[in-house]
């Protein structure tokens, strides 16, 4: 996740009454049809129904298998008990592909990615926000630029790809990216009052950068998009040789990825999700109209995703906090990690996904400022 608002506001889209049902889902019966009066109806009414994610979605198939998961955040007891308790046989011959924020600590990093690489054949990781923040624990990191080197040896060390691989025929590209506040786009949310992005993300102070790099500019959105650079030749060997191609990233490419603000407990999260540069190098890869064969796999806002926009579908599958999975805001257990890929080609949609399926059927209005029911409540009472 992006950041810990410190007044311990959920950064998710839901009430914190919302109670959710356990009932099996099966894809082809929900419906599409999903209306922003029918989820204030429901709030009135003191509980919002979601189907849950059946394990089905894992992918039973023969061959190469592409499993995705992000947001592990295994400093939490929880998620770190969930790692270990993941089978140690079923995906013994598959890839996984960890979309960052494993932990914030070293000793949990390595703990976890070793875990990881016991059960999967392959590993593929970017690093999140969280990854590179400079806890004291034994060592001191001098700033977020060593404990990105130490993460990524570390990663070499216990064989966790980094870099672009061809598996199969399938090309597997791992994307860096950083958040920059010019990203947000949309219209704000003038009539209330939100905390500062520096009291409200934890970033601003466990990353520490040195030089001329700021969590507030667009500096750091370009560092670690320049990094991806020494990797364009294999890249182009990908696209000339791959049918199949999927990139992935932390963070999110496009703010319509994110619900709108007016949705929102914190309206200025846009500001620290996204970076422009990471949509323009993955229609660099994709293309500039994508494919069916085009999918990009992202984390850090911890709500479950999977649309397309624009001939790219975009997934995120987060484990995200202990907190979100016990009200089923966000995350999942007894469905991750999703299989996005199997029988040579990409897998069933991952579904239900409530604001991707919300957006489905509903325009995007950031025009539209007045602040939704659940969010109104909550500034009225703060």
């Amino acid at each position: 996740m992006l950041c810990t608002f410190t007044v311990h506001m959920v950064l998710s889209v839901a009430v914190s009454c919302l109670s959710l049902s356990q009932y099996a889902y099966h894809s082809n019966h929900m419906s599409k049809h999903i209306s922003l009066s029918k989820y204030r109806r429901d709030i009135r009414r003191g509980c919002i129904t979601r189907s849950q994610i059946l394990p089905s979605v894992i992918g039973d198939a023969d061959g190469l298998r592409v499993f995705v998961l992000s947001d592990l955040h295994t400093d939490y007891t929880e998620n770190m008990k969930w790692i270990k308790n993941l089978s140690s046989v079923r995906y013994k011959n598959d890839i996984l592909i960890v979309a960052g924020d494993v932990s914030e600590t070293y000793k949990n990093f390595i703990m976890t990615m070793s875990l990881l690489k016991n059960k999967f054949e392959h590993v593929l990781y970017v690093p999140g926000n969280h990854d590179l923040w400079c806890r004291q624990e034994g060592e001191i990191y001098l700033d977020s630029h060593q404990k990105l080197n130490k993460v990524l040896d570390a990663c070499r060390g216990l064989g966790v790809e980094t870099n672009p691989i061809v598996l199969d025929g399938l090309g597997i590209i791992p994307l860096l990216s950083w958040y920059h506040e010019s990203f947000d786009k949309e219209e704000e949310i003038t009539n209330i009052h939100i905390p500062h992005l520096e009291m409200a993300c934890k970033d601003f102070k466990a990353c520490k950068w040195s030089g001329e790099l700021s969590n507030g500019d667009i500096s750091l959105a370009l560092y670690f998009d320049a990094m991806n650079e020494k990797n364009q030749n294999v890249i182009k060997e990908i696209q000339n040789t791959c049918s199949q191609i999927i990139t992935f990233s932390h963070f999110v490419p496009r703010q319509e990825l994110c619900p709108e603000k007016r949705m929102l407990f914190y309206p200025k999260l846009p500001k620290i999700i996204g970076s422009d540069c990471l949509e323009v190098r993955i229609r660099s890869i994709h293309g500039v109209e994508g494919s069916a064969s085009a999918c990009h796999v992202f984390g850090h806002t911890h709500f479950c995703w999977d649309a397309v926009l624009d001939g790219i579908r975009y997934v995120q599958a987060p484990l995200a906090y202990p907190r979100e999975r016990k009200r089923r805001m966000n995350g999942g257990e007894n469905w991750l990690p999703f299989c996005i890929y199997s029988n040579g080609k990409l897998s069933d949609r991952l579904s239900p996904c409530y604001w991707s399926d919300y957006y489905s059927s509903n325009p995007r209005t950031p025009h539209n400022t007045k602040l939704a029911p659940w969010v109104a409540r909550f500034y009225n009472q703060t």
